[in-house]
C-alpha cells in the first residue's frame, strides 16, 4: 500500500458543523500526523490545519465528507513524499 503526505485546510464558518467533522476526524486519526485549530473569533471562524499521511483514496474521501458539511470549506495540498507501506505492519 501507498500512502502520501498532505495537508487538509479546513476553514469553518459554522460552528453547528463542529460536532461531525471531529467525528470525521477521529475516524481517520490513525493517519493523522498533527492538527492545528486557530479561533479567529473576530471573524466568527475557525480555521484548522490537518497533517495526513494516509492513502490517496483515504485522504481524498476524507477531504470531500469535510467539504460536504454545511458551512465548511476543505483544501487539499499533497507532497510529492509518497511511502510504501507494507499492510502487515
Amino acid at each position: 500500500m501507498e500512502t502520501r503526505v498532505a495537508v487538509i485546510s479546513i476553514i469553518v464558518e459554522n460552528q453547528t458543523a463542529v460536532p461531525e467533522l471531529n467525528r470525521l476526524l477521529s475516524e481517520a486519526g490513525a493517519y493523522i500526523v498533527g492538527r492545528m485549530g486557530i479561533p479567529y473569533r473576530q471573524k466568527g471562524i475557525s480555521i484548522i490545519s490537518v497533517a495526513i499521511d494516509a492513502p490517496q483514496m483515504v485522504i481524498s474521501a476524507l477531504s470531500g465528507k469535510i467539504g460536504r458539511l454545511k458551512g465548511v470549506s476543505a483544501k487539499t495540498a499533497y507532497s510529492n513524499v509518497i511511502s510504501r507501506v507494507d499492510e502487515d505492519d
